[in-house]
């Protein structure tokens, strides 16, 4: 199966479909994934909390991002990977960004990488689609500077922040971003945005009038119940799921009703 064209999302922006993103950091999950026909997915550096419990995504490392990228990678067949450039990964240098989204592509096998900043990155955005790696940008809630942005809150209800935030996404544009990521931002500003650029903007937590939608797949079905963003739409509840499996196990096993002669081999 050929993978999506990355010409095709900027179709999509023109005439549609909503473009889909979500995340997947295996094997396994990315072929699910992949055959529900999801356009792209995120190898995210929510890594770090759904998958390592960490408590934020900076703890986690290039190879660690890496090393789920190439698994992920090896499970998709038509969605476009994008790995996920973690902190510091790329703010040091465009030398240092443009080696480490080249690892991304050569040793993990993606097919593009995404970073967070608008204006601010945009010469390690230029640099890296320069040495020909596709970007997508990342802006509105940047998670690896939270701490900066006064925490994990709606980002742009000012005018200032509005106007900042719509220069950042014409900085990208500019930059050579093929797509930008519109996160924690106020629905009338994100449709704004979306109408400025000639590039697909794809929202989480951005309302409706993006050029697509992304979300972590945890959140999505319901594995990570550390907390869920207003944001999120819950599809299922695998997490309870998985626990009345496990329970029912438990109980069968000591109860010696599993394995059954028909779990169990002759001779």
């Amino acid at each position: 199966m050929a993978k999506l064209p990355l010409t095709e999302l900027q179709d999509r922006k023109k005439r549609g479909p909503k473009i889909t993103m979500l995340t997947a950091y295996d094997y396994p999950t990315a072929r699910i994934v992949d055959a529900s026909g999801i356009d792209l997915i995120l190898v995210g550096d929510s890594l770090a909390m759904v998958c390592l419990g960490h408590p934020d995504t900076v703890s986690v490392t290039m190879e660690e991002m890496l090393h789920h990228t190439a698994a992920a990678a090896r499970g998709a067949e038509r969605a476009l990977v994008v790995g996920d450039m973690p902190f510091l990964s790329y703010q040091v240098s465009e030398e240092e960004a443009v080696r480490n989204a080249g690892r991304f592509v050569k040793e993990a096998r993606a097919d593009c990488v995404k970073l967070e900043g608008g204006l601010s990155q945009a010469d390690k955005v230029e640099a890296i689609v320069r040495a020909g790696i596709p970007v997508m940008g990342h802006i509105g809630l940047t998670p690896q500077t939270a701490t900066q942005l006064g925490g994990f809150k709606v980002q742009g209800r000012d005018p200032s922040a509005a106007k900042k935030l719509k220069e950042d996404a014409k900085a990208l544009e500019a930059a050579g971003a093929f797509a930008v990521v519109l996160e924690c931002v106020p629905s009338n500003l994100a449709g704004q945005i979306t109408k400025a650029i000639r590039i697909p903007t794809i929202g989480i937590g951005a309302g409706p009038y993006c050029d697509g939608q992304v979300l972590v797949l945890h959140d999505l079905v319901g594995l990570f119940d550390r907390f869920t963003p207003k944001f999120v739409k819950k599809y299922a509840d695998l997490s309870q799921q998985i626990r009345n499996a496990a329970q029912a196990y438990k109980a069968e096993v000591e109860s010696g009703a599993f394995p059954a002669k028909e779990h169990a081999f002759g001779g």
